[in-house]
């Protein structure tokens, strides 16, 4: 008796132990909790999934393979990335068939900084499963033509280099309050071209995002969380594009308390991830 008194004691403090390291919890759009197996089960439903990231955040990163995992068990999923650009297309396709090596990819391919630790991970989840993973941001030289001379600009390209991009001309909408907001958390620094530039961006994922639905039942794409929080940007123009697609959101916030999802992230998305602030980032 004493011995399994003692092996229960054990177990009280180890499960004590982790409840003291929750490091997130999932919210829906009202701030009600939910399991990851409840979101899990509504986002198997749905053709499009915008998973929105903080980019240096580790649980949003091992929670998007983990969602990947899940989901990828399930269906013919497809994965798009913002992290790479459509220019970058043809050798990340090179590498995932094995034309190219990882040698030659490293050198070819432009990658974020924290690629290795947070993007790594996903490309070669999909390499090994034959999971189709493709680059759906336009080229960011492209993007800084905009901001600099505005969409006219991009009437110059080649035909070769506007295929990088959502086609022209784009639809523009200043007004949705996520393009606004851009603005004001500028300041002076905020002007009509810097809001296009990130809109061209959204049209572009958005355009290549639908493109992999149509060999996939379900695509999942990954980018920073304003680029659909409350189902603005890529989401906005999804559904521009394509009205019928269903489509939903998640947000990933972070939070020094996190018993209860705090107003200024209500609506943000169909779930909210919130993370643990003092949790350590990537970089």
């Amino acid at each position: 008796m004493k011995a399994i008194l003692t092996i229960l004691s054990v177990c009280c403090l180890t499960l004590s132990l982790f409840a003291q390291l929750e490091n997130y919890k999932i919210f829906t759009a009202k701030g009600k909790e939910v399991s990851y197996d409840k979101m899990l089960k509504s986002l198997q439903k749905q053709e499009v999934i915008l998973f929105g990231e903080l980019h240096n955040n580790v649980i949003a990163h091992w929670l998007e393979l983990e969602v990947l995992k899940s989901l990828s068990g399930t269906q013919k999923v497809a994965v798009g990335l913002e992290m790479f650009e459509r220019d970058n297309e043809a050798d990340l396709q090179n590498y995932l068939n094995d034309s190219i090596n990882k040698k030659a990819f490293d050198t070819l391919v432009r990658f974020w900084p924290n690629y290795a630790t947070d993007y790594a991970p996903l490309l070669e989840f999909c390499k090994k499963d034959s999971i189709p993973f493709h680059a759906t941001n336009i080229p960011r030289t492209f993007a800084n033509l905009v901001y600099k001379k505005d969409f006219q600009a991009l009437d110059s390209l080649s035909e070769k280099e506007k295929s990088w991009i959502a086609p022209l001309p784009i639809t523009y909408y200043d007004t949705l309050p996520q393009y606004q907001a851009i603005l004001e958390m500028m300041g002076d620094h905020g002007t009509p071209t810097l809001v296009k530039a990130q809109a061209i961006k959204d049209a572009t994922m958005a355009y290549f995002a639908l493109e992999l639905l149509l060999s996939a039942e379900q695509v999942i794409h990954y980018h920073g969380t304003f680029h659909s929080n409350y189902h603005e940007g890529i989401y906005w123009y999804i559904k521009h594009y394509r009205p019928q697609t269903s489509i939903q959101t998640i947000a990933t916030v972070d939070q020094e308390d996190l018993k209860k999802l705090t107003k200024e992230h209500y609506n943000k998305a169909d779930y909210i991830i919130v993370v643990d602030s003092d949790f350590p980032t990537s970089y």
